[in-house]
């Protein structure tokens, strides 16, 4: 599994993961909220900041009629149409250089999820480093291939797509010029609960694609993140907000940067936990071996007496011979003398 490079950060394995603070439309319609969140993701510690690029009318139709209209019962967006949605959460075009040029200043990477050609071209004029593409973009074949073309990293959600259609757009990325990508296990739900996250998606999606691999994380809290990085996680991404109860479009499943500070510090203790295959001890351990058992002289010993159940025990430290000689040394002789205290070892035997 190669490693892959974005901006400044090197993922793989052998890297922390890399963690993204997504603002999607938690800005608010405020420039300065939005520049006051790349501040918050920097202070928590988010390696990258993204955002998305489209307008309402680059992703749907001004239309109620009832194709456009969200009918989910209970969630977060029912009754909205899909434009009302679109045009509450967008980020002006206008607004990405200054957000752009905060990131960097900050020493974030910042970059974008492109919907269609316009904001493609547009995000290219920016500079940025790599692309998203969202779960439901996944399936837009031409898309997919219009951004591989621009032979930049792309991290690809894989929410709601079956085993063809990943297989379909890791071969249409890879023959139109693509060739580092990390495909992000996501649940299309918002929030997502932790029962339909199924991480164990994580490794199979490695194991058949071999490529990096990661979370787009819409459960609430930090747990199924960090538990993501134990399967194989290298990327993270989390939607992020200043204060959940301001609201914002998507402020219901993100983090906040108390929250996001606690996912960036318990990744990476994560991944320093998860370390390779170590059995016995290791050097940090070595001091420990003063509470361990073994066998040491209970009683003074002279040269040529016979170990007893009286003179030898089994004690702490563990300096001594194992516990599990105890048998086996009663009815030795012993070659010298020998103090309380001492700890037995071959060499004391006649």
């Amino acid at each position: 599994m190669k490693d892959i490079t974005i901006g400044n950060r090197r993922i793989g394995s052998g890297h922390p993961p890399f963690i993204i603070a997504e603002m999607s439309g938690n800005h608010n319609h405020s420039l300065d909220r939005a520049l006051e969140l790349v501040g918050a993701a920097a202070r928590a510690g988010a390696h990258a900041f993204k955002i998305q690029t489209y307008t309402p009318e680059t992703m749907t139709l001004q239309s109620k009629q009832k194709d456009f209209m969200i009918l989910d019962e209970g969630g977060l967006w029912t009754g909205k149409s899909l434009y009302e949605l679109y045009q509450e959460a967008y980020t002006p075009w206008e607004w990405h250089e200054p957000i752009f040029a905060a990131c960097r200043e900050l020493g974030m990477i910042p970059f974008s999820t492109p919907f269609d050609e316009t904001s493609l071209e547009f995000l290219e004029t920016l500079g940025v480093d790599c692309y998203k593409i969202a779960s439901f973009e996944n399936i837009d074949i031409p898309l997919l291939k219009k951004v591989a073309a621009k032979g930049k990293p792309m991290i690809i959600s894989t929410g709601m797509a079956s085993l063809g259609e990943i297989e379909q757009l890791v071969e249409v990325i890879t023959e139109a010029g693509c060739q580092e990508y990390v495909l992000l296990k996501c649940t299309s739900s918002y929030p997502a609960s932790p029962e339909n996250t199924n991480l164990n998606t994580i490794p199979y999606l490695r194991d058949v694609f071999h490529c990096q691999v990661g979370l787009s994380d819409h459960t609430l809290g930090v747990g199924a993140a960090v538990a993501s990085v134990a399967l194989g996680s290298t990327v993270i991404e989390k939607h992020f907000t200043l204060d959940r109860k301001e609201g914002g479009v998507d402020s219901a499943f993100s983090l906040e940067p108390e929250e996001f500070a606690a996912l960036v510090r318990e990744t990476d203790t994560a991944w320093k936990a998860l370390g390779g295959v170590a059995i016995g001890p290791t050097k940090a351990e070595e001091k420990s071996l003063q509470f361990r058992r073994s066998i040491y002289v209970a009683k003074d010993i002279k040269a040529g007496e016979v170990l007893t159940r009286d003179n030898i025990r089994v004690i702490r430290p563990g300096y001594g011979l194992a516990p599990k000689y105890y048998e086996m040394l009663l009815g030795k002789q012993m070659r010298r003398d020998l103090p309380m205290g001492t700890p037995l070892s071959w060499d004391l035997l006649l």
